[in-house]
């Protein structure tokens, strides 16, 4: 039968280009799932901000009457105005293993970015760097971080018969947490005295959510220059505190301040929901509070979210002070494993940094890119 595609455009839609996941990794004892509402929200004008800088189109492709695909395509103002380059985005692409399913859906998604006068499509991007990026093609059985991605295996394979070639590469690393040694805390003290440093501990989000913007703030100055990084606005930083402040348990949160209470680094590590979420299967009540608040409060692993420190404390020593009160944290809680977020397989420092503790490096996620034919 032949393949049909469908733009998305009424709330069904949405809900069935969710919820298309579901199908597709049923039974798949790796794949942790989003919140439904909260991932058809972050697809529409009326919910997200990143549409006043960014343009965006969904589409699905069915086959046999049923859902066997979906992508969707960015076109983000800022990176285009970031990079000079007419570079457009693919996202949340997922599909079959069927050739005709999968071409069907770039050949959608690709003239649609030509139409916007793009030259390149890069992905799987999203609205900004804290969406939806990378495409797994190392690590299927391994349980991913919630701020992670999973892919079937056979995802790589059809990406090159269409052409996409990689851009760039994150790797993820599993750490081993042990005791910290003498030295380790001795080298800690000596740097928070040398540069007249101190540390924030933060109990509850009454207590951290006042240093938010801050940390926004200081993110984008960390960041500013990183592949796929656009500035996020205030809008967007509302957006995002209210979307996962409430999420933390502020004792895995650290800031670090100068002496004049200027804040200079931070570390955010969020005791893994990947197995809360599977247990909610994608909803919030009745019963996926109960498996988040469980997992927030006795975590068993650490997933490391963001660590972002000013460019002129970087090589200070800084990130050891960080990972040391962390540390700390983790340990009182019992956590002995701790799952890194994607770091750019380009960034020797913050590899270097875990590869000082045990560790596995176990997982790699993939952004392709293909030049568009006129």
């Amino acid at each position: 039968m032949a393949i049909t595609i469908k733009e998305v455009s009424t709330s069904d839609d949405y809900k069935n280009f969710v919820r298309f996941q579901f199908d597709l990794y049923k039974d798949n004892k790796y794949w942790v799932p989003p919140i439904i509402n909260d991932e058809v929200k972050a697809l529409q004008r009326e919910y997200n901000p990143a549409f006043k800088f960014c343009a965006s189109k969904y589409w699905l492709a069915y086959k046999d009457g049923k859902v066997a695909g979906r992508i969707g395509a960015i076109v983000n103002q800022l990176a285009l105005q970031k990079t000079g380059e007419n570079i457009g985005r693919f996202t949340r692409s997922e599909f079959i293993d069927d050739n005709e399913v999968v071409d069907a859906l770039f050949e959608v998604a690709e003239k649609w970015l030509l139409e916007q006068g793009m030259k390149t499509v890069q992905g799987p991007l999203g609205y900004t760097n804290l969406d939806h990026q990378g495409m797994m093609i190392e690590g299927h059985s391994h349980l991913p971080s919630a701020a992670s991605e999973y892919h079937l295996p056979y995802y790589k394979d059809q990406m090159t018969r269409l052409g996409y070639e990689k851009n760039i590469d994150w790797i993820e690393f599993r750490l081993f947490i042990k005791e910290i040694p003498a030295k380790a805390q001795r080298v800690s003290d000596m740097i928070i005295t040398r540069n007249k440093l101190r540390v924030g501990h933060y109990n509850s989000t009454k207590e951290l959510e006042p240093f938010a913007k801050d940390l926004f703030a200081l993110l984008n100055t960390a960041f500013g220059e990183l592949f796929s990084v656009v500035p996020l606005n205030e809008e967007m930083v509302d957006y995002y505190i209210k979307r996962y402040l409430t999420l933390m348990n502020p004792k895995f949160v650290k800031l670090v301040f100068d002496e004049n209470d200027k804040l200079v680094a931070f570390i955010i590590g969020l005791p893994s929901l990947s197995e809360a979420l599977q247990k909610a299967k994608g909803k919030i009540f009745p019963f996926g509070w109960w498996h988040l608040r469980k997992a927030l409060k006795k975590p068993k692993v650490v997933d490391l979210m963001l660590t972002g420190i000013l460019p002129e404390y970087q090589g200070k020593g800084v990130a050891a002070i960080l990972i040391n009160e962390l540390q700390k944290v983790m340990l009182e809680h019992g956590v002995t494993d701790v799952e890194t977020t994607g770091i750019f397989e380009t960034n020797s420092k913050a590899i270097q940094n875990w590869k000082n503790y045990d560790h596995i490096q176990h997982k790699r996620k993939r952004c392709w890119t293909k030049e568009l034919a006129s």
